[in-house]
């Protein structure tokens, strides 16, 4: 992988009903619906919606078999309305459905954290060796008859990791760690190998976006030495909704595109799924653009930890660097909790040639000659502001600051980017995709967003937005809020905008808002506080991944949530 310069990774080619996925063809975009499937009008519609915006394929969740049935029922209906997009069934629970699924549907989700083992407890599990062996060969043999049942069917199938579900055998042995997400995932395609089944696209997903960067790359290269090049599927799952969940998925899946990494993309919403479609788009045009970009001769520095970064050394300068937050520089508002660090009138970055002690000093890439560099290594309390105008601005803002290591230049920097784009949304997603991978790998010290026909209020909630969105700094409450599905038992939308009117003044709060229980208590763990749909009707409260009460009435629950919060700061 070359951290410079973009090319996608080589796969394997995966056919999905016709669409074919990985190797030479575009990055493709899907999205779910959030229908029962049971309900085949409504299903139909939402498909066309998805369709009608651009969706290369559409998932829907199948509980059971009827569900697995009905999706034969749906793609007929589908087939007499002249669309014939493919339909992937996403399974959980039961390995029984998703052999129904493989007769009916184009591709079959299954995820390693449930497909045998039973539900995820918490609970400290201990397996001898030959226990462990014992439920690998039983996995096998399961997993080998759905995949015969597949290849007669002409099936592809997503096995699907993601972090909150987990399995106890595989939480008994690795931990709640990357190594144990990877290793989940590793089981079941090393038996894809094993049977010469190649219809196989990957995923490993977290809402926690620095995680699902990091352990995506550690996949990426596990897969690699055990000689596997099956597709991956890219998304943050739970990112939430409106801007917070735009720039969370751009952050995470941009991070992986930048890198060659990521054949297909869905961008999770707590909205309308087909709102997910135009953001998946631009997000996947934007970064591809870098195929034809000019060569950018960067090194990397000796240490630099693709797969565990941590922040750049540097000299503090003021507030700026060291082990301060990264700053925001940007326009003066009246809204504190936006409020920049720097207001971007009032400074002024001279070139290098003319810097002195304390100053903020502009660079690109090109002025990091010998005689600059060896200027900017002899001054000190100096802030470097970094920008590019390079078609693949992260290869080099990269490059820069890994020269700037090796030359053991230990000064800050800030990055400072200048964009012309009309409309906020897209400002978001590209942003979001160029800022977020140089703060997941640790290598800048704060943000200075330009864009002529933004406010000063909208670019200094972009970046804020994305520094909580990579955990580099925490301004606002998180919400960890799945977009819902055929499974969701409650109004997920209306209820994440209630619970956001009630508790958006809890600063650095971290609050789940889970449809069901496939990842309901596994982000838990991942969370402050929980609130997961149990029951048509009724919800369970989670204490981090502790349920506290269980089955309360859905009108009762965002005040008993509230409560348990009061109670517990008190």
């Amino acid at each position: 992988m070359n951290l410079f310069n973009y090319s996608r990774r080589n796969t394997v080619e995966v056919n999905v009903g016709g669409v074919t996925i990985g190797c030479t063809n575009p990055v493709r975009v899907q999205s779910m619906t959030n229908t029962s499937t049971m309900d085949t009008d409504g299903s139909v519609e939402q498909v066309l919606r998805i369709v009608a915006k651009g969706g290369e394929l559409v998932r829907l969740t199948t509980q059971g078999n009827r569900e697995a049935v009905n999706m034969g029922c749906i793609k007929e209906q589908l087939k007499a309305r002249g669309c014939s997009v493919p339909l992937v069934a996403d399974v959980h629970f039961n390995a029984a459905v998703a052999d129904t699924a493989a007769r009916y549907a184009d591709k079959v989700r299954v995820n390693p954290g449930n497909y045998v083992d039973p539900a995820r407890t918490f609970k400290q599990l201990e397996y001898t060796d030959a226990e462990y062996a014992d439920e690998l060969k039983r996995l096998r043999e399961r997993f080998v008859a759905f995949l015969d049942i597949c290849k007669a069917e002409g099936r592809a199938v997503r096995v699907g990791v993601n972090h909150g579900s987990l399995s106890d055998r595989i939480m008994s042995r690795y931990g709640d760690t990357p190594s144990g997400v990877v290793e989940s995932c590793m089981e079941f395609l090393r038996i894809c190998r094993d049977e010469n089944f190649d219809n196989v696209v990957v995923s490993i997903k977290t809402s926690n976006t620095s995680m699902m960067v990091t352990t995506v790359r550690r996949l990426v290269r596990v897969m690699a030495e055990e000689g596997i090049c099956y597709p991956l599927h890219l998304g943050v799952t739970e990112a939430g909704d409106a801007e917070d969940g735009r720039i969370k998925s751009a952050v995470g899946i941009g991070a992986l595109l930048a890198d060659g990494i990521g054949d297909t993309v869905r961008v999770s919403l707590a909205e309308a799924p087909e709102n997910e479609i135009p953001v998946a788009k631009e997000l996947v045009e934007y970064v591809a653009m870098r195929d034809a970009a000019p060569f950018i001769e960067g090194v990397a520095a000796a240490g630099f930890n693709y797969e565990e970064p941590v922040r750049r050394r540097s000299c503090a300068c003021g507030i700026v660097g060291g082990d301060n937050v990264p700053v925001v520089v940007g326009g003066e508002v009246d809204d504190k909790d936006i409020a920049p660090d720097f207001v971007a009138d009032r400074l002024s970055a001279v070139a290098p040639d003319n810097a002195k002690d304390g100053d903020f000093v502009a660079v690109t890439y090109d002025d990091l000659t010998a005689v600059n560099i060896e200027k900017l290594r002899l001054l000190k309390d100096i802030v470097l502001v970094a920008s590019s105008c390079h078609v693949n601005p992260v290869g080099e803002l990269r490059a820069l600051v890994h020269k700037l290591v090796i030359e053991g230049v230990e000064a800050p920097v800030i990055v400072r980017r200048a964009y012309d784009e009309a409309t906020v949304e897209t400002l978001r997603i590209k942003a979001a995709a160029d800022l977020g991978v140089l703060l997941i790998d640790g290598l800048v010290d704060g943000l200075w967003l330009e864009n002529p026909s933004s406010t000063a209020a909208e670019l200094n909630s972009i970046m804020f937005g994305i520094l909580q969105a990579t955990r580099a700094r925490i301004s606002k409450t998180e919400y960890i809020a799945c977009p819902g599905c055929g499974r969701t038992m409650y109004d997920l939308q209306g209820t994440l905008a209630r619970i956001k009117a009630a508790t958006g003044h809890l600063k650095g709060l971290k609050i789940g808002v889970m449809g069901c229980i496939v990842n309901g208590p596994g982000e838990m763990a991942d969370a402050d506080y929980g609130y997961v749909g149990a029951a048509r009707g009724k919800v369970s409260l989670y204490r981090r991944k502790e349920c506290v009460e269980k089955n309360i009435p859905e009108d009762e629950a965002i005040e008993r949530l509230l409560q348990l919060i009061e109670n517990d700061r008190k």
